[in-house]
């Protein structure tokens, strides 16, 4: 006689996550609770995604690491960098960068300042816990909570720094002054990166700039707490960023991956170092020359892990301009390769979609 297992029919994944979600405590407070297991929402149904990606453990491939030093007094070495910006760019990407300007006691403090907001008391971090993205600071679990495939071990805020500066009082003290601070700094630093990529496609500095692309910047503080069964579940699913480029602050435990060629390659913390990634609406304007490229957070037993990413984006502003690809970049042999389109709309189809493990850009692509 066939024995059927009904565990599969009997377990409601909807009401898990409501469950969950109506606790506004997210991943940190099962954790506190003492959770010995995974619970299953967060474990990954299927590896079939990565049937085909090996692992790098044997590989000797590491991710570019470009020193920034010189580049506004040296014109020889401001060359070389923007060869080596737009090579990574292409080839990989991501990037690190070193001697970037931001000092080493304000990436502290910022990463203190993540820590202390996810480490307050539960009932004081309630007043931020919502879904509406509209908001100038939002703290959730899982953005696509109801609308991804699976559920990632990881807790978020999320703070619009510009185009339209919060105003402070809406901030979370515990984290308020160095949040703007670092974020200011980032700015500063977006301009520099704009220029090296603008110079890298045979364009004018600030033609990137121009088009609006260091116009916003929204911060994402992340926190990945210590895992029972990291195996399971992931603390970012596999994805691209739909922004035009992002500014990564890391702290020492690691678990960030980037694919390339096929493999998973580990992004080891490099002390003072920040992470740089291609994001979708950047490959887009240039027309696939720069590439925007999957990458994905491992859950550890060692944690929380603590992240600030910085994505240029104006989100939800209210702008109507129009991004296509660049005329100055398109040719006969090379005819634009997607439709144009508005921040708005391109934010608001990769939100409805989730983290679902498939590109942003397929829906825009002519």
């Amino acid at each position: 006689m066939e024995v059927i297992n009904t565990n599969e029919e009997k377990y409601d994944r909807k009401a898990e996550l409501q469950a969950f979600d109506e606790t506004k405590a997210g991943v940190k407070g099962l954790v506190d609770g003492g959770v010995t297991e995974v619970p299953r929402m967060f474990v990954q149904q299927s590896q079939t995604e990565d049937s085909t990606i090996r692992s790098n453990k044997k590989l000797l491939i590491k991710l570019p690491i470009i020193d920034l030093d010189g580049i506004k007094e040296d014109p020889i070495k401001r060359k070389k960098i923007v060869q080596e910006v737009g090579h990574a760019s292409e080839t990989w990407g991501f990037f690190q960068v070193i001697n970037h300007g931001i000092p080493s006691h304000v990436q502290d403090e910022m990463k203190d300042g993540v820590r202390r907001f996810f480490e307050q008391d539960t009932e004081v971090k309630k007043q931020w816990y919502t879904r509406d993205l509209t908001k100038e600071f939002t703290f959730n679990s899982n953005f696509d909570l109801f609308r991804g495939p699976v559920t990632n071990w990881r807790d978020t805020f999320r703070a619009t720094i510009a185009p339209i500066p919060p105003s402070p009082e809406r901030l979370p003290p515990v984290c308020r002054d160095i949040l703007l601070e670092y974020t200011n700094q980032v700015m500063k630093l977006g301009d520099t990166l704009f220029e090296l990529l603008s110079e890298a496609t045979g364009l004018e500095p600030n033609h990137l700039k121009d088009m609006g692309c260091t116009e916003g910047l929204l911060a994402l503080g992340q926190y990945y707490p210590a895992c029972p069964q990291p195996e399971l579940t992931l603390g970012a699913s596999k994805h691209a960023d739909n922004d035009f480029l992002t500014i990564l602050l890391q702290d020492h435990i690691g678990g960030l991956q980037v694919l390339h060629q096929n493999h998973w390659v580990d992004v080891p913390p490099t002390p003072g170092a920040l992470v740089v990634n291609v994001g979708d609406l950047l490959q887009l304007i240039s027309n696939d020359k720069f590439k925007s490229v999957d990458h994905r957070v491992l859950a550890s037993k060692v944690g929380p892990r603590i992240s600030l990413a910085c994505f240029f984006m104006t989100n939800f502003a209210p702008t109507q301009r129009l991004y296509r690809p660049i005329k100055e970049l398109m040719s006969e042999h090379n005819p634009p390769k997607y439709r144009e389109t508005t921040i708005a709309e391109f934010t608001t189809y990769f939100n409805n979609k989730g983290l679902d493990g498939t590109s942003t850009l397929l829906h825009f692509r002519l």
